[in-house]
């Protein structure tokens, strides 16, 4: 029991690691190029890796019912599709190091739905740590408002921020619906199957519909950061959700939440400060955010 403990806690750290590559990996590829083709690289990716891994590992009982099925097919269009537009816009709005601790208010959005849908309890460290989120994130806001050069008003901030917070709301609705469909007895490999076949089915109906020309991106650094974000994302995906198996979600999110501030760390030690300006505020107001997702995530 407690190697297996132990496994899901390596499998969390193993998990936010990947993510915050995957969001480092947005923020470089969509310098030059579209956030659309970085979504449509990602998610084929996704379903590449994935799909032929639950056909093989879970043939030819693949634990799908009605209601798992409408539950991972929600949390693909939820998660996987709206959160991921939000989030790779924001990521290319205003930096990776600044939407992504704001994405980490994802776990309030799922804390407070908990509470709605699965019978869970607001404790006064929950509380606690929703006023650590909003005032986090009013930081964050500030800061880009004040940054040194010309600095953008408030209503612009706002305009930036929205992205994503939007991300948070559609990525914290995901976890519910994936406890239902993994509740009804549908194996990890599958649901993430149904929930990224949903999503990709999904982004390329909506950009025909907009008459937009799908493309795979010429051969070139920027294809590498879209594949290697797509890769991470996978494996990320992968991990998170194993780790849900071997430990207790209280243990699991939390560890998660680290994904901010590795990035922040990849960021000033690797990206360009022209591309990306961390600064101790930043890493300040980041962390209050963390901690507030982390206090939330903690108590039940």
């Amino acid at each position: 029991m407690e190697l297996v403990y132990l496994a899901g806690i390596l499998l969390s750290l193993l998990a936010a690691a990947f993510w915050a590559v995957h969001n480092l990996a947005v923020r470089i590829a969509t310098v030059e190029a579209g956030v659309a083709d970085a979504i449509t690289v990602v998610m084929v990716t996704n379903v590449a890796v994935l799909a032929p891994a639950a056909l093989v590992v879970h043939y030819p009982d693949y634990g799908l019912s009605p209601v798992s099925a409408g539950a991972f097919i929600g949390a693909g269009v939820s998660g996987l599709l709206l959160g991921r537009i939000f989030l790779f816009k924001g990521i290319r709005t205003i930096g990776a190091s600044r939407a992504t601790p704001v994405v980490a208010a994802s776990t309030l959005i799922s804390a407070v739905l908990a509470v709605q849908f699965l019978d869970e309890t607001l404790t006064p460290a929950r509380i606690g740590g929703i006023l650590l989120i909003v005032g986090g994130i009013g930081a964050l806001s500030w800061l880009m408002a004040t940054d040194d050069g010309a600095a953008p008003s408030f209503r612009e901030v706002g305009v930036a921020l929205s992205l994503p917070l939007g991300a948070a709301l559609f990525i914290g609705i995901e976890p519910i619906l994936v406890r239902v469909g993994l509740d009804a007895g549908t194996p990890v490999l599958v649901g993430l199957t149904v929930m990224t076949v949903t999503a990709l089915v999904g982004y390329i109906s909506y950009r025909r519909l907009r008459g937009d020309v799908i493309r795979v991106p010429a051969a070139g650094a920027t294809r590498r950061w879209y594949v290697i974000a797509g890769l991470s994302s996978t494996f990320g995906l992968a991990a998170y959700f194993a780790a849900l198996e071997a430990a207790p979600v209280v243990v699991v999110i939390p560890i998660i939440q680290l994904s901010p501030l590795l990035v922040i760390a990849a960021s000033a030690l690797f990206l360009p400060r022209s591309l990306e300006r961390v600064t101790w505020k930043l890493v300040a107001a980041a962390l209050v955010v963390i901690i507030g997702a982390t206090l939330v995530s903690l108590t039940g």
